[in-house]
């Protein structure tokens, strides 16, 4: 999938993130035995992506991005519904994640899906110095 889509990626990358993985980094996702990448694809069209890591049994969610002409639309909480569906499948105990305050959207999603806010990361983001808010969702 990744080569097929490479570009796609990168754009909708470039255009959901202050500070946008670059190509080494999907590459380097791409080589880790505990990271999966998923696309979510209608047609032809890439409309989003999921790397997330699977250790043991925790899942943790690295990057989701959704297209921007494809937001709202409920396509994030698509993937994340799959994710959870086949963690649970997998008998994994809970999935993590990190995500910015400064991101309504996206904590609205997490909060809607179950995610609760377990503890700060202060100035996780080296980019602005920005918290972190560590959100988990127990999935026994």
């Amino acid at each position: 999938m990744f080569k097929r889509f490479q570009k796609d990626i990168l754009c909708i990358e470039k255009n959901s993130f202050i500070t946008p993985w670059k190509l080494p980094q999907f590459v380097d996702e791409l080589n880790n035995p505990y990271s999966h990448m998923w696309g979510l694809i209608e047609g032809e069209e890439l409309i989003g992506y999921i790397c997330f890591w699977m250790v043991v049994d925790e899942v943790h969610i690295m990057n989701i991005a959704i297209r921007a002409d494809m937001r709202r639309k409920g396509m994030a909480k698509l993937l994340l519904s799959e994710l959870i569906r086949f963690a649970k499948s997998r008998n994994m105990s809970k999935i993590w994640l990190e995500v910015r305050p400064s991101n309504k959207a996206a904590l609205s999603l997490y909060k809607k899906m179950g995610f609760k806010k377990v503890a700060i990361r202060k100035k996780y983001y080296s980019d602005t110095n920005e918290d972190a808010i560590v959100m988990a969702l127990d999935l026994k």
